[in-house]
């Protein structure tokens, strides 16, 4: 039973439809347990109403077909779990959501108060999705802003050292809800994750700025930053910080200590370290590790250096 008393509706598995069985399973759910509108084309909406705080995400359809659990909206698992209502926005195709129709979707729900309902509102996405996430979330002012590798624009007088989604260019990003770091100036608080080691996602993180802003460093992890947070079981936890107002630098920062014992992690960490040519903290690392878990590769670098701390200086 959800908290507004009504009975909740099993989540399907979608995972083994083509594409098109995909969509009409995909809004028969929505139709029976919320709501489901087409924008336009390429933008639709699903909204499901299930308690006092909403999780508003930006999500690709192409990526929910093929990768998320069951098939559905990760807005959709990730709410009901948390005992929250959600308002996803389903892309077809990479547009950034840089519609009209979505403009006016968005100018509807502040006319109406629609935000104002609920006690928290909080905006994710990640990468395009993140865009659009920072961009539109100025919509409901202090709302909490949860964004992954964020595009800041796609116009070329701003990130003209971006060679990538050249085609996107034709479509203008200095109109309403264009620049995303300017948007979330009325968000309450804004948490972003990005790779320092992919310079372009980089510097798209780095014109987010501001007391409102956190940005935090994910090194070592994949360039796709949410499948190990999920992989980590963190992705889940910080969305229901969000929602409680309780997101900041010091609880994303406890959950992230997963990764001590995530194994992807661990292995680019000792690639890194070993590349550095420092025995010592290589020794230090490796005895961290296996004080907590098993892992040969560990052992292995431990052998190494005590392979060649054995070997005869050349020298003599």
């Amino acid at each position: 039973m959800s908290s507004t008393g009504q009975p909740e509706i099993e989540l399907p598995d979608l995972s083994e439809l083509n594409r098109v069985e995909w969509a009409e399973a995909l809004r028969s759910y929505a139709e029976a347990s919320g709501d489901y509108m087409e924008l336009d084309a390429d933008h639709h909406v699903i909204q499901v109403g299930n308690g006092d705080r909403l999780l508003v995400t930006f999500e690709s359809a192409h990526d929910v077909r093929n990768s998320a659990d069951l098939a559905l909206p990760f807005g959709l698992t990730v709410a009901q779990s948390l005992d929250a209502s959600v308002m996803i926005f389903l892309c077809q195709r990479p547009t950034w959501f840089r519609a009209q129709p979505v403009y006016d979707f968005f100018d509807t729900l502040t006319d109406e108060g629609v935000f104002d309902d609920f006690d928290h509102v909080l905006f994710y996405g990640a990468g395009l999705c993140g865009y659009a996430a920072a961009a539109f979330s100025v919509a409901a002012p202090g709302s909490d802003v949860f964004v992954i590798s964020p595009h800041a624009t796609l116009d070329p007088r701003m990130t003209e050292w971006d060679p990538r989604f050249t085609a996107m260019r034709k479509r203008s990003f200095t109109d309403r809800y264009g620049y995303a770091p300017d948007m979330v100036e009325a968000a309450r608080h804004t948490l972003l994750l990005y790779n320092p080691d992919d310079d372009l996602d980089a510097m798209h993180s780095a014109l987010f700025s501001g007391p409102h802003v956190t940005r935090f460093r994910c090194r070592y992890l994949d360039n796709d930053i949410v499948s190990p947070l999920e992989e980590m079981r963190i992705l889940r936890d910080v969305i229901g910080l969000g929602l409680s107002k309780d997101l900041s630098l010091k609880t994303f920062a406890e959950l992230y200590r997963r990764r001590r014992d995530y194994g992807p992690y661990l292995r680019k960490l000792l690639i890194e370290v070993e590349d550095m040519d420092r025995p010592k903290l290589t020794t230090w690392l490796a005895e961290s590790v296996l004080a907590r878990r098993n892992m040969p590769r560990m052992r292995r670098a431990l052998k190494r250096i005590s392979s060649d701390d054995k070997k005869p200086d050349a020298a003599e």
